[in-house]
């Protein structure tokens, strides 16, 4: 950090050396992370392990898959997406071209966070790569031994002038938002993401947000029928077996009419025993919480008296070993903790509803969440959803799964987040696109310039809103206006 103005000074000459807008540097660049995970597998199963209790398939499904199949997908598509696009222009532009060129913005800012420290690391890096920028890549303070690993073992693979990894916490976080960057990409809690864009207006830096929110689970009546194990299944892996809760899409609680309250939640503990052994505390197959301030924030919305009195089943903790038992609520109050705040945590509520069209307005009445997860098959319920909610995404019958599709857009709205990641989004994210137009002299328009007629006027609107062919026609005095 004692050198952060130089070394950002040094990042933009070299970006204006052009060096990183040539395609084949941005493919050198894919084709290095992608060899970057491939040689460094087991130090980074090593790094997941040390800090958040990862087991190494879990760190495979979440993380290197899902990086491996990004890295592909670029690598297919890049030259595609690098292609200028033809623009379809109205009859007032006769005789001219269009089209729109992605161009890279720059030198950017990419802050990750500490529960995917690689992929939410890299995920971004591979479209701003991709899009041929400068990267300054701000790493967790809470994923230490990750955070190491990356500013050590990167700059082997790509190139070193483009791509600086910098550690640090709050203050190393502060004093890079006062510089001036083309581009600030976050992931992280409301919080800070709130401090990032209070910086971002000093240079009106475009931002892009990936923040979170109460990610609910609607359970329709409809489901419980021969495929309730699966949607019981899904759920216990969108909400425990997924950085043990810890993540921005993890289920936060479920919605459920009373009357099927019982079923779902014998399922629930039925796989959720299955899943992480019988002994909760010495399973390996589930992950461990961040640190003990994350512990003691999970200790705290527990232990408030209504919540305790709200579970059936799990609760045990160890802040030794930093581990919380899955555990299941039912119906803690609305104004308790829990049901405010992003549980961020092995913790899931169960709210039960007279019936579940009630859910529309249980989720409708919060803020925005990042995505909504609905197991039903009614077709007439679907279509309420997509139209009546709001959600970065909305996934029906499963849960977490939208994250590793490259062709859908990952991202927010509202609290939610700002802006959109992933497979060419990630690339449009990171690329300005400007329009180019040409235009002949061959032809200039008369009436286009003063002084002006109610005739010029009467041209001005068909210029607007005719095809080539009529507004010729009418210009060469062959059809009438």
């Amino acid at each position: 950090m004692e050198r952060l103005e130089v070394n950002l000074e040094e990042t933009r000459e070299y970006y204006k050396t052009g060096t990183t807008k040539e395609a084949s540097w941005r493919v050198s660049q894919l084709k290095a992370l992608r060899q970057f995970l491939d040689q460094n597998r087991q130090q980074i199963y090593n790094a997941l392990s040390q800090d958040l209790g990862k087991h190494h398939v879990e760190a495979f499904r979440d993380e290197i898959g899902n990086l491996e199949m990004s890295l592909n997908f670029a690598l297919e598509n890049l030259k595609h997406w690098m292609s200028p696009k033809k623009a379809k222009l109205p009859a007032i532009a006769l005789l001219s071209s269009a089209e729109v060129v992605a161009q890279p913005l720059g030198v950017v800012l990419i802050i990750s966070s500490w529960n995917f420290p690689f992929g939410l690391s890299l995920e971004p890096l591979i479209g701003a790569l991709a899009a041929g920028n400068c990267v300054f890549l701000k790493t967790s303070e809470y994923s230490p031994a990750s955070s190491a690993f990356l500013a050590k073992a990167i700059g082997n693979y790509v190139d070193n002038k483009a791509v600086r990894v910098v550690e640090g916490g709050p203050a190393t976080g502060e004093r890079l938002l006062q510089q001036r960057w083309e581009k600030i990409f976050f992931t992280g809690s409301e919080r800070v993401g709130r401090i990032v864009m209070a910086a971002a207006v000093k240079h009106l830096t475009p931002v892009t947000l990936e923040l979170g929110g109460k990610c609910p689970a609607i359970v329709d009546s409809l489901s419980f029928s021969w495929d309730i194990e699966s949607a019981a299944k899904r759920i216990v892996i969108g909400k425990f077996g997924t950085c043990a809760g810890q993540a921005c899409i993890a289920i936060d609680y479920v919605l459920v009419e009373h009357k099927f309250i019982s079923t779902l939640v014998e399922l629930l503990k039925k796989f959720i025993k299955e899943f992480f052994d019988k002994s909760p505390n010495q399973a390996t197959s589930i992950a461990r919480i961040v640190n003990k301030q994350n512990f003691l924030r999970l200790k705290n919305l527990v232990d408030e008296p209504a919540v305790q009195a709200a579970i059936i089943y799990g609760g045990s903790m160890d802040e030794d070993k930093l581990f919380v038992e899955p555990t299941i609520l039912l119906n803690p109050p609305n104004d308790a903790g829990i049901m405010r705040d992003e549980i961020f945590g092995p913790i899931l509520p169960i709210i039960g509803l007279d019936k579940i069209e009630d859910s529309i307005d249980f989720v409708n009445s919060r803020p925005k969440p990042l995505a909504i997860y609905a197991f039903t098959k009614d077709k007439a319920f679907q279509r309420r959803l997509v139209s009546e909610t709001s959600s970065g995404s909305l996934t029906f019958n499963d849960a977490i799964i939208q994250y590793a599709v490259d062709t859908l857009p990952f991202g927010g709205v509202g609290e939610s987040g700002i802006g959109r990641y992933h497979g060419k989004f990630s690339f449009d994210t990171f690329s300005h696109e400007k329009a180019i137009l040409k235009r002949s002299f061959l032809v200039d328009f008369w009436f286009r310039y003063p002084p002006w007629n109610n005739h010029k006027l009467q041209l001005l609107k068909h210029a607007y809103n005719l095809n080539y062919f009529q507004f010729v026609l009418i210009v060469l005095g062959l059809k009438k206006s």
